[in-house]
């Protein structure tokens, strides 16, 4: 019910004022980065040339760091030959540990907490404008020392009004 009444809050009449500009985009210098899972959508992949048509999880990670708030999507693709990463994604959010069979819970990967490393990617837009992106480039196994406040002091305090979702 909870959810229905917060949904009904975001709706807007046609006349309504308006004055949120949504959140500036924040490019993130090479490095690794704590984050949060803040979605998990589950969808298809099409095929290309590596991969058949299957299953995918598109994960949305939100990272906090002193030039602001940055959130990247990834997906993970349900295929045997890049089971890897997703092996390496729940040993990043504490959720396996290595060597260990697991069977994937996707119910609780929101809201987990994780570190990879990230770089900026340029690519070209189908409008042939050049862009740049932070890109998710390996995760980092679990360790609880690396969520402790003293190695997140630098990190802004970050509340669910300033999220753009």
């Amino acid at each position: 019910m909870n959810n229905i009444n917060n949904k009904e809050n975001m709706m807007m009449d046609w006349n309504d004022a308006i004055e949120n500009d949504g959140q500036e985009f924040v490019l993130l210098p090479e490095g690794d980065y704590n984050f949060v899972v803040t979605n998990f959508e589950r969808g298809r992949f099409p095929g290309g040339p590596k991969i058949p048509a299957c299953n995918k999880a598109t994960i949305t990670v939100q990272i906090s760091a002193k030039e602001g708030v940055s959130v990247v999507k990834f997906d993970l693709f349900l295929y045997r030959s890049v089971e890897w990463r997703i092996s390496a994604f729940f040993r990043c959010i504490g959720q396996k540990k290595s060597g260990e069979k697991l069977v994937m819970n996707w119910n609780n990967v929101i809201g987990s907490k994780g570190r990879a490393h990230f770089k900026q990617r340029t690519y070209t837009n189908t409008y042939g404008e050049d862009k740049t992106i932070n890109d998710l480039t390996n995760f980092i196994d679990y360790k609880p020392e690396f969520f402790t406040q003293e190695s997140n002091s630098h990190l802004a305090e970050v509340r669910d009004d300033d999220l753009p979702f």
